[in-house]
C-alpha cells in the first residue's frame, strides 16, 4: 500500500535524524533512520498488524523496537498516512493529528 507522511511527520523525521546525530554520531543515526524505514516499509505491506490506539479510533501505533520511537498512522483503503513519530518516553499523545 502507498505510505505518505504528514507534515508533523517529516518534522518528526527531521528532528529525530538531527538529535541522533549530534548526540550519539553518524552511524547511530544511519542506524536509527534505517530502522525508521523498515517499519514504515512493514506498516505499507501489513497496515492493520499494529493495534488501534484505545482513544483514537482509526489511529494505530507500533514501536520502532531497539529504538524508544513509536510511529502512529492512519490507513485509508488506498494508502497509509504516518501521522506522528514520537519517543515513548514522552507523556502519552493526545494531540491532533
Amino acid at each position: 500500500m502507498r505510505v505518505e507522511y504528514s507534515k508533523r511527520a517529516v518534522a518528526d523525521l527531521r528532528k529525530i535524524s538531527a538529535d541522533s546525530r549530534r548526540a550519539f554520531g553518524d552511524r547511530v543515526a544511519e542506524a536509527l533512520e534505517a530502522r525508521i524505514r523498515a517499519v514504515v516499509d512493514h506498516i505499507g505491506r501489513e497496515p492493520l498488524s499494529a493495534p488501534v490506539v484505545e482513544q483514537r479510533p482509526g489511529l494505530r501505533v507500533t514501536p520502532l523496537v531497539r529504538y524508544p520511537f513509536k510511529v502512529f498512522y492512519r490507513v485509508f483503503d488506498d494508502r497509509v498516512r504516518i501521522i506522528h513519530i514520537r519517543h515513548a518516553a514522552r507523556r502519552p499523545w493526545r494531540g491532533e493529528d
